[in-house]
Parts: structure tokens; C-alpha cells; sequence
């Protein structure tokens, strides 16, 4: 199976930390990204700067990078204007996000999730005749923080209508961190069925990011989001810390036999790079343990019938 991390960190990571970081600043940390073997990242969101400062100067942070051949640089969009100024840049994805409750996608959007469904519409149709690939993200897709609990259905029914709509790829977001793995797999294995690449986003706010991870791949997902440290949050959605780190979750998937083509150890120098422009501690674990070379099961019991 094809698995691809997508690192946030230059947008989810610093949307909602208190820490402004300049456009060149956002652009060498996903030099730093690319340096550890991220082949995907996503780069910024064009969004309204006066609600979400930390996201000013969207353009200047794509223009900056020194773009490498074989990785996809994105960007996130809420609406039509969005897109409007991303399509201005070199960027080869837009992700588009659209929330599974009525009430996060009024504080988030400014729009009914009918109306961010049009959007959904027309901005696919001009992704694509801009050459662009189009990742349609359900914000909340396992909770909200104003509605509670979300029908796994109504779920599947937004996810329908953007394949309908020629999405190329799905992303299932657990906004404010409450999913178990249970949930994943049912909505995971949902939404394959429509036929198109799955990923999920998953917060860390309960502790159970990493195992929500863990089952999305098992039920088929190829994208996972995470954030390099764990930082990350929603400035509109109550409650919602951190990502999954990046190096975390590489440590568990490189532990469980996956491949990912990611430098660990970069990727834990780049943490600290981070921590150190950001001026506070970042929730990640790996990047403050390090990493560590786990003895195979099968050695273990050689090694115990000596």
C-alpha cells in the first residue's frame, strides 16, 4: 500500500499558536520539512489575516520556497475567495474544507454547509482546469465541539457529494481530537467505498491520535496528516490542540514495518529548530525522547533461550 504523510505544521501547526511566525520564517520550516524526506506538505491557507493573523502573507510564504521536484505543496481554502488567491501562486493542490455540523461550519465559514458545499463545486472545477488536484477536508467528521456527537451518515453523504463533484482525494478530520479507533475504521472503510484515496487528520486532544492513525491505515486510509512536534489547533473550534506529531507517528509506523521514505532523525532536528522559533515547548514525544532502535521479537527469544 502507498502511504504518504502530509505535514500541516505551516498552516494547522501555526494557525493557532501565539507565536507569529514571519513568511520566511514559514518557508524554511518547510525547507526543514522537505530536508527530512516529506514529499507532501501542506504550506499555508489563504484566510482572512485580521481572523487568523498568524496566516498573513500566504503568498509570500509560497514565493519564498525553493520548490524540489517530487513533492506536492498545498494550500488550504475555506471558499471561492480562497481559492482566488491561491490560484495566484504555484501551489499543485488545494485543499478545500467544508465541517460536518451546521454550527462549526457557520463559525469557520461564515456559510451554511450547503453553501460551502457549492463552493466545494465550483472550486474543484476550477482546480482542476487550472491543473490543479482538489482534497476535500470534513472538518468535525467525528465530533463537534458545539453540536456533540456527528452521524457517521451525514458524514458519508458530504463525502459523496464531493466525489460526485470530481474530488481526487477525501481527507476525514477529527477537529477537536475525540475519535477512537472504532469510529475511524467505520468511517474510514465509509468512505473507500466511494472509490476514491482516503486520508484522515487526526487532533491528539485525548490521547488517542496515534491509535486512530494506527486504524485508518489498517482500514485502507493512504494519507495521514500529522504536524512536525505536535503543535496545531482550531482558533474556531473550542478544545482543539495539537496534531499528531509527524515524528511520532513515523516512529510508529516505521516500528509496525511501514515505509515512509522519512528521516527520523531529521525530522527530530527539525522539531527542535521549531521549538526554538516558537519560544515554548512543543507536545511531540518522540522529538524529546528520541528515537530508538526497537529489538525485534524474534531476537528477543533467541536471545532469552540462551
Amino acid at each position: 500500500m502507498n502511504l504518504t504523510i502530509c505535514d500541516v505544521a505551516p498552516r494547522d501547526g501555526l494557525q493557532n499558536d501565539p507565536t507569529h511566525l514571519e513568511p520566511a520564517v514559514r518557508a524554511e520550516l518547510v525547507t526543514r520539512l522537505m530536508d527530512a524526506g516529506l514529499t507532501h506538505v501542506e504550506v499555508t491557507s489563504f484566510v482572512n489575516p485580521k481572523l487568523v493573523p498568524q496566516m498573513a502573507g500566504a503568498e509570500d510564504v509560497v514565493k519564498a520556497i525553493a520548490r524540489r521536484e517530487g513533492v506536492t505543496y498545498a494550500g488550504l481554502v475555506l471558499n471561492a475567495r480562497g481559492y482566488e488567491r491561491l490560484a495566484s501562486v504555484e501551489l499543485d493542490e488545494v485543499r478545500v474544507a467544508v465541517a460536518a455540523s451546521e454550527t462549526l461550519n457557520q463559525r469557520n465559514q461564515n456559510a451554511s454547509v450547503d453553501e460551502s458545499l457549492n463552493d466545494v463545486e465550483e472550486i474543484i472545477g476550477r482546480a482542476h482546469a487550472d491543473g490543479r488536484r482538489a482534497t476535500v477536508v470534513i472538518a468535525a467528521s467525528f465530533g463537534c465541539p458545539f453540536e456533540g456527537p456527528v452521524d457517521p451518515a451525514r458524514v458519508l453523504a458530504i463525502a459523496e457529494r464531493a466525489a460526485t463533484a470530481g474530488a481526487d482525494e477525501l481527507s476525514l478530520a477529527d477537529t477537536i481530537g475525540v475519535g477512537v479507533p472504532r469510529q475511524v475504521r467505520t468511517l474510514v472503510s465509509g468512505a473507500s467505498e466511494l472509490g476514491l484515496p482516503i486520508g484522515v487528520h487526526l487532533h491528539d486532544t485525548r490521547g488517542t491520535g496515534l491509535a486512530n492513525a494506527h486504524a485508518a491505515v489498517e482500514a485502507g486510509a493512504t494519507m495521514l496528516d500529522a504536524s512536525l512536534g505536535g503543535v496545531g489547533g482550531c482558533p474556531f473550534a473550542p478544545g482543539a490542540t495539537g496534531n499528531i506529531a509527524t515524528e511520532d507517528l513515523v516512529y510508529l509506523l516505521h516500528g509496525e514495518g511501514w515505509s515512509t521514505g522519512i528521516d527520523l532523525d531529521g525530522l527530530i532536528e527539525a522539531a527542535h529548530w521549531l521549538e526554538e522559533q516558537l519560544g515554548h515547548p512543543l507536545p511531540g514525544r518522540v522529538q524529546r525522547a528520541g528515537d530508538f532502535k526497537a529489538v525485534s521479537a524474534a531476537t528477543v527469544r533467541e536471545e532469552s533461550y540462551r
